[in-house]
């Protein structure tokens, strides 16, 4: 099976809950493999604005109309993203560490495991 049609069967089979686990888990882990791997700086650049982007359209989604979500986990959500796009700026500038940032996508991760029932 090629690889087109393999994702087109997993985009069908996979829940929203899913996609969101398996995004957030490759997120987090080519952030974690750069700063392990000793990038820093502009280098470490490209794995954070992706995690950041991954925050921001979190963030958007949230505000958006018709979200089913609960007004008090859309707010979490967005006042997180909020705190990752500050802490992304602060690791950028040598001011602040990474592993508080992976910390919470691995929370999210956590709350988003299949072993975990929906909210």
């Amino acid at each position: 099976m090629s690889l087109a049609a393999y994702q087109r069967v997993r985009t069908l089979a996979e829940t929203p809950r899913a996609t969101e686990h398996r995004l957030i888990s490759e997120v987090t882990r080519v952030v974690a493999e750069a700063w392990e791997g000793g990038l820093r700086g502009a280098a470490l650049m490209p794995p954070l604005h992706r995690n950041r982007e991954m925050w921001s359209t979190f963030a958007a989604s949230c505000g958006a109309a018709g979200n089913a979500l609960s007004p008090e986990l859309r707010a979490g959500i967005i006042s997180l993203s909020l705190w990752v796009d500050r802490h992304t700026s602060a690791i950028m500038a040598g001011t602040e560490t990474i592993e508080p940032l992976l910390e919470v996508n691995r929370l999210l991760l956590d709350g988003l495991s299949p072993a975990r029932p929906a909210a």
